[in-house]
């Protein structure tokens, strides 16, 4: 089973999220608080647990979600190897993918700390298609 590991917002861009619990989604504008919502294609970002543990000498015991300011901290999901366009259930509310991976800007300030950054290459991005509330521990659920 595919489960929300943790929620994560900032208030301000390029730097590690907070954990919250639970955060609540806007339709069509991303988490409440949080510096990435707008009326964009990336509203909501999410990294799998499993692409931060292949980061190569980073500590990944005990690193705190939110380092790579990803809103939501997944497990059980490959998320990288889904479509773009592929809707997920999450909690209460809808996400539809909207771009894998990123151009990292320079000066940020998650690479200044751990050393690398890998949503470039495996976060994913999404619009907020039905807002609701996202709890750690909600199921992830594949609609297609």
């Amino acid at each position: 089973m595919a489960k929300v590991l943790s929620v994560n917002i900032s208030e301000k861009k390029g730097t590690p999220k907070v954990k919250i619990n639970p955060g609540v989604l806007i339709e069509e504008f991303g988490f409440e608080g949080d510096a990435h919502a707008g009326k964009w294609h990336r509203q909501v970002s999410l990294l799998a647990k499993e692409s931060i543990e292949k980061s190569k000498g980073l500590p990944t015991d005990g690193l705190c979600h939110g380092v790579f300011a990803e809103n939501i901290t997944t497990e059980g999901l490959i998320l990288h190897t889904l479509p773009v366009g592929t809707r997920l259930s999450v909690g209460e509310s809808i996400l539809e993918i909207t771009q894998i991976g990123k151009e990292c800007h320079d000066g940020c300030a998650i690479r200044q700390l751990v050393g690398q950054c890998i949503m470039p290459r495996e976060g994913i991005f999404a619009r907020v298609i039905k807002g609701g509330k996202v709890y750690e521990g909600d199921e992830i659920t594949v609609l297609g």
